[in-house]
């Protein structure tokens, strides 16, 4: 077992185990997907770390949300095999990743070609093919692309686009982390019928 096998091991039995994360597909598709492919090469000693680790995407700060943080935001959206998932601000395509191991089908939305090039290329080269990673507004979402059983909001927002909550499906489920600075809840939304609570 290599390095990094061990480390996404240990990922799994220590960080998420430990956090009350108990869906075994999930377990198994974080103990899966290799983490340090989606982070810079400078940052890959510290892939498996718990926690949020700096990306390169340009102007903008972003992060690759810590392990269980992420795995118990997903497991609260309660992905099932034919869910088709959008995942809004993917950075570099490991959420995706992860839920395309779960769910039928998973669009990734990032807001530069730059970025969208660099996660899609990483998929194609891990062989995942019922997932997909394209360029727009994160605010606006990817209508042409849904409705989705299931959106994961990929970081922190403050208030909740009514965007993206038009483009649940009924019954659909969003996922985010709500809030402010440093303090934040993770938000369950779901739809029923023209009411998204």
């Amino acid at each position: 077992m290599g390095d990094f096998e061990r480390a996404r091991t240990h990922m799994v039995d220590n960080q998420l185990r430990t956090n009350d994360v108990t869906d075994h597909g999930i377990l198994d598709a974080m103990g899966k997907v290799p983490r340090e492919r989606f982070v810079p090469a400078s940052k890959r000693c510290i892939a498996y770390s718990d926690s949020d680790i700096p990306l390169s995407l340009g102007d903008t700060q972003r992060y690759l949300m810590k392990p269980h943080v992420f795995a118990k935001l997903v497991q609260l959206a309660g992905v099932r095999k034919d869910d088709v998932v959008l995942c809004v601000g993917c950075a570099t395509g490991y959420s995706v990743a992860v839920l395309a191991e779960l769910a039928g089908s998973v669009v990734g939305l990032e807001e530069t070609a730059e970025a969208t090039a660099g996660a899609s290329d990483l998929l194609v080269d891990l062989g995942i093919e019922n997932a997909a990673v394209v360029d727009g507004d994160l605010v606006t979402g990817a209508a042409s692309e849904g409705p989705y059983d299931v959106i994961v909001i990929d970081g922190a927002i403050e208030t909740l686009p009514d965007a993206l909550t038009a483009q649940m499906k009924d019954g659909g489920r969003l996922v985010t982390i709500e809030g402010e600075g440093g303090a934040g809840a993770a938000r369950l939304y779901v739809r029923s019928g023209e009411v998204v609570s």
